[in-house]
């Protein structure tokens, strides 16, 4: 009996051993597509990055900027001034040193500072803000097109903005890439705009 145990053992163990040899090879080039898959095919970029630190920020987005919050000071001093104005007027008037005529006649000439102001202010306000809107355009469409350059070969099969990831290996990040393709591309615009 134990001559015959030995080699229904011996057997057993080898067909188990085959078995899960077998197994572990199969298992193995499925968990290496899967990784293939996951490093190849998705990829994320960071796109307030590539913005603030584009060429194209750094020269125009920086101006816009400075003009912009340049004409805010501009219009709140101008306010100030207004309110300034008013207000002396009012106190000439309430200390009698004017006449109510002289307060109305003056008052209805700050009223027109006023609405020319707030004209003038609007006028500016909506210049400003279709310059930031052709300025947004212009950089969402560089980075529309460096996505479109780096992924001509259909490497990526999604490419996703890193705002809405939760975690993600780094090795993912195509956002380097992605700026320099960027630079690339405004350089040449700004080339092609000169001739």
């Amino acid at each position: 009996m134990k001559k015959m145990l030995f080699p229904a053992l011996a057997a057993a163990l080898f067909l188990s051993a085959c078995g899960s040899k077998t197994a572990e090879q199969s298992e193995s080039p499925a968990e290496t597509t899967s990784q293939q898959i996951v490093s190849s095919d998705i990829a994320y970029v960071q796109v307030e990055a590539v913005l603030a630190q584009c060429d194209l920020y750094q020269t125009e987005g920086v101006a816009l900027q400075e003009k912009t919050q340049k004409a805010q000071k501009s219009w709140a001093q101008r306010e100030k001034n207004l309110q300034a104005e008013a207000a002396q007027l009012q106190e000439k008037y309430e200390k009698g040193l004017i006449t109510s005529r002289d307060a109305q006649a003056q008052q209805e000439s700050i009223q027109k500072k006023v609405a020319s102001y707030q004209a003038n202010a609007q006028k500016e306000a909506q210049t400003l803000d279709e310059e930031n809107f052709v300025f947004s355009n212009r950089a969402q469409d560089l980075l529309q097109r460096a996505v479109q350059q780096i992924n001509a070969d259909g490497k990526y099969k999604l490419i996703i903005n890193a705002s809405a990831l939760i975690d993600a290996d780094s090795t993912l990040d195509i956002t380097p890439v992605v700026l320099a393709k960027v630079n690339e591309l405004y350089a040449a615009d700004k080339k092609n705009d000169k001739k």
